[in-house]
């Protein structure tokens, strides 16, 4: 049986290649809000507070921009709606914990954390789930407010940073990780009809393209689940 301690340790391990990934989303975050006009205070104190990486830098190109606070809230609701999906996959294994668990899990529940967290659950089910989740987390968001901190103080001593392309890792990081689970029909489907509503509603503003691809990738996964009982269910 796995101990408490060694599901932490196990979470924060998994969790490792993807902060590792997220170093320079986190440097050009806080280098982009500095250059927007927030104080390197004020840029850490929204990781602390926010903790959505592609929210912060929606929200600090709209306040750059003077956009009003209706604006920026809306707008960063819509993006991070997709968090809705990742709590209703985690819920049936997560709907016994307390409260106060399921809180501070659902504020960590990052693309890179339920990455890591959904992996698990396909390997190894509930199994420590609540300490390997806090593990992968609590690692990841200490990893982010890390990173945005030396991000906003290079910030002011590079202000050309944002543009280095540094954000690249991210996207290699999250291609290594997916690769990998594209060994079945399903995971396949998913990714391809994802990735084709991705690329056809690159142009939507608000980033609602993320939102439909999303959903597709929901809609294809349901409907291959489906063909598959219905299958299991004529032999």
């Amino acid at each position: 049986m796995t101990t408490v301690r060694h599901a932490v340790f196990a979470g924060a391990r998994d969790a490792l290649p993807l902060m590792i990934g997220t170093l320079p989303f986190g440097v050009i975050y806080g280098t982009t809000a500095v250059a927007a006009g927030l104080s390197p205070l004020a840029a850490l104190a929204m990781s602390v507070i926010v903790f959505a990486g592609s929210a912060q830098f929606i929200a600090v190109s709209l306040i750059s921009g003077g956009a009003a606070l209706p604006v920026i809230w809306l707008t960063t609701f819509v993006v991070n709606l997709r968090h809705a999906l990742y709590s209703a996959t985690v819920h049936p294994a997560a709907h016994g914990w307390a409260l106060r668990w399921r809180a501070l899990v659902a504020f960590w529940l990052t693309d890179e954390v339920f990455a890591v967290i959904e992996k698990r659950l396909m390997e190894r089910g509930n199994e420590a789930l609540l300490p390997y989740a806090l593990g992968a987390g609590g690692g990841f968001y200490l990893n982010w407010l890390t990173w945005t901190a030396i991000g906003a103080w290079l910030g002011q001593q590079f202000p050309d940073l944002a543009g280095w392309g540094l954000d690249f890792a991210m996207i290699a990081t999250f291609a290594a990780m997916i690769a990998p689970q594209l060994r079945a029909p399903t995971p396949v489907v998913v990714a391809l009809a994802a990735g084709t509503t991705a690329w056809l509603a690159r142009g939507l503003p608000f980033k609602l393209g993320l939102i439909l691809a999303a959903f597709a990738g929901v809609a294809a996964g349901v409907w291959m689940d489906h063909k598959r009982k219905t299958r299991a269910a004529a032999a």
